[in-house]
């Protein structure tokens, strides 16, 4: 697999899982797109990546709620590199409650973020994907794609629509080669699970210890969480599989806690 001189635009790209998917990439040569809500966050992350190289990275502020934000960032996207290779729609944020404790604007808010900015990024990449006959539209999902847990009602939600998305995705993008994958990461211990743990301890009225140790960790095969460099191993995977052989299927990366 080849993925250099690809343009790749990874929305919340500054930190955590899409840092490093966004790292990975410039590791191989690409041009990544740092979009991000922080915008010095956003230009932080490209300039250390710029560094780094091969690649090349240059970064966009971008609220993926929101419509005229994203077509502005693709359409810069345009402007510099002139084509767009790969989407990895990463954007995402946690809130946990139970149900009848659940705002309706945090419910929106979780939607909003996961599945709207999906969708609106998508909308405006594929244009580009099939005038030029080609393209990797990757989302990132959860094993809360396939599983449920308790207090999660918007994630998994969002993270089950997001399956969906990418099957029509892949159904109308298959005779250009627009290709649609999710990623279905287990527990990463990045900053939006880190502040989980105290969260799920309080409402589940146990230990922080037990949230992660049963939790979050109990049905591994190993104890182990799965790292923002197993899921940046499987996005440039996604990537660079130039084919339909696989579109409109998802890989659950979870050290064994969700298995198929």
């Amino acid at each position: 697999m080849n993925i250099k001189d690809k343009v790749c635009i990874v929305t919340g790209s500054a930190g955590g899982i899409g840092y490093a998917i966004a790292r990975r990439y410039v590791a191989e040569g690409a041009k990544v797109v740092i979009a991000d809500l922080k915008a010095d966050a956003a230009e932080k992350a490209a300039a250390e990546l710029k560094a780094i190289g091969p690649g090349d990275a240059f970064a966009v502020e971008m609220d993926v709620t929101s419509e005229e934000a994203v077509n502005a960032g693709v359409a810069a996207t345009i402007e510099k590199w002139g084509r767009v290779d790969v989407l990895v729609s990463n954007a995402g944020i946690q809130i946990v409650n139970k149900i009848e404790d659940f705002a309706f604007a945090d419910w929106k808010k979780m939607l909003a973020i996961h599945l709207d900015g999906a969708f609106l990024t998508t909308k405006a990449c594929m244009p580009h994907m099939k005038a030029q006959k080609g393209g990797a539209i990757i989302y990132m999902g959860s094993v809360h794609s396939k599983e449920a847990s308790p207090l999660k009602s918007a994630y998994v939600t969002a993270k089950h629509g997001l399956l969906g998305l990418a099957r029509v995705v892949a159904k109308e993008g298959g005779k250009f080669g627009v290709r649609a994958n999710v990623i279905c990461p287990g527990f990463v211990r990045t900053p939006l699970v880190e502040k989980q743990i105290p969260e799920q301890a309080k409402e589940l009225g146990i230990s922080e210890e037990d949230v992660v140790s049963k939790v979050m960790l109990g049905q591994t095969v190993d104890a182990e969480f799965t790292t923002v460099e197993d899921i940046a191993e499987v996005a440039y995977f996604f990537a660079g599989f130039e084919t339909n052989a696989l579109t409109g299927q998802s890989i659950v990366a979870s050290h064994g806690w969700y298995m198929e």
